[in-house]
């Protein structure tokens, strides 16, 4: 037992300690644009608290720090997502990933948004109500990324993503009769690194997120949700006598969002056989969001590597959050 509380306490202890320091910080909250850029796509990421800078692999990466794209050791990985969000909102995450030996891997991610029919209304003085009822809003949001990643040495990986980023609030109707489109849209950034010391199965990481210029839909200009993630991860079986084909990886990120004070994601995984993974997962430091968890299934079928993963998180006063991801290798 001491050879695991030792490793497990050296991974987590610096990041509370960073949460606790910075945790009194003001908040900055509503700062920031696009916010469906800060969701947890996928099941496995979001079933681990989002703990996810070193835990995600091949197509899965490309979400999180594209760096980790670099595990791809097939040809092809792929990955797609749905997010039952809370309000009926649905969030769907697609990614391929192309593995070409000593050059590098290539990606293609994809986010779109179902915000459902919003009805819109507009000001009418001479109605009993005040207002009369106009089109139904198409409301919309959508990120598509191209990704590189490359092992540069044995110990140390890189990764970028270059992303279109939109979104499209509807139409309105202008006094003056005119209809003016509430849209808009431009070009963001992610990078990742990942670095392995050497020590058994430790790796260090750090990537950031949506890095872009401002954007403004009709006088005040607003950022993207840039967020900064250090994250570190440890098998913990290497350091006893654990179940053939099974590990017990425990993640750990460190986060410094545009939008709010510092907070820690924690992550633990349970993979058994490599076949079943039951995964858990804790955030500090958010109004809602806290305890989450889930699990995976792993199977081969003609040549073909096939995963299924699932995942609950708490959200407070909302509904709890599901999510169901499908992914596969060839």
């Amino acid at each position: 037992m001491k050879k695991i509380i030792k490793p497990l306490t050296i991974l987590v202890l610096p990041f509370f300690l960073l949460s606790s320091a910075k945790g009194e910080d003001l908040k900055k909250v509503a700062q920031t644009g696009l916010q469906f850029l800060k969701v947890d796509m996928l099941a496995s990421a979001a079933a681990m608290g989002g703990a996810f800078t070193m835990a995600g692999k091949g197509a899965n990466a490309m979400f999180y720090n594209p760096a980790g794209m670099s595990t791809t050791e097939s040809g092809f990985d792929l990955v797609t997502s749905n997010t039952s969000w809370i309000a009926d909102i649905n969030y769907i995450a697609a990614g391929i990933a192309r593995s070409f030996g000593n050059l590098g891997t290539v990606g293609v991610s994809f986010v779109t948004s179902d915000y459902g029919d919003i009805q819109g209304t507009r000001l009418d003085a001479s109605t009993a109500a005040g207002y009369v009822e106009t089109d139904i809003g198409n409301v919309n949001s959508q990120a598509i990324g191209i990704s590189y990643a490359r092992i540069l040495t044995d110990k140390f990986r890189v990764g970028g993503q270059v992303k279109f980023t939109s979104q499209a609030l509807g139409a309105n109707l202008m006094p003056e009769g005119e209809t003016k489109n509430n849209e808009v849209s431009g070009l963001a950034y992610d990078f990742g690194t990942i670095f392995y010391p050497g020590f058994k199965s430790l790796a260090f990481g750090m990537s950031i997120r949506n890095f872009s210029p401002q954007y403004k839909y009709e006088e005040e200009a607003f950022e993207l949700p840039l967020t900064f993630n250090i994250g570190t991860s440890v098998n913990l079986f290497d350091f006893v006598n654990g179940p053939s084909n099974s590990a017990l990886l425990i993640a750990v990120d460190a986060v410094h969002p545009r939008d709010y004070s510092e907070r820690v994601h924690v992550g633990a995984e349970y993979l058994f056989a490599d076949l079943l993974a039951v995964r858990a997962g804790y955030k500090t430091n958010y109004d809602e969001e806290a305890l989450s968890m889930g699990f995976g299934v792993k199977y081969a079928v003609g040549g073909i590597g096939l995963r299924i993963d699932y995942s609950y998180s708490q959200l407070g006063a909302f509904d709890g959050v599901s999510r169901i991801t499908i992914g596969g290798s060839f």
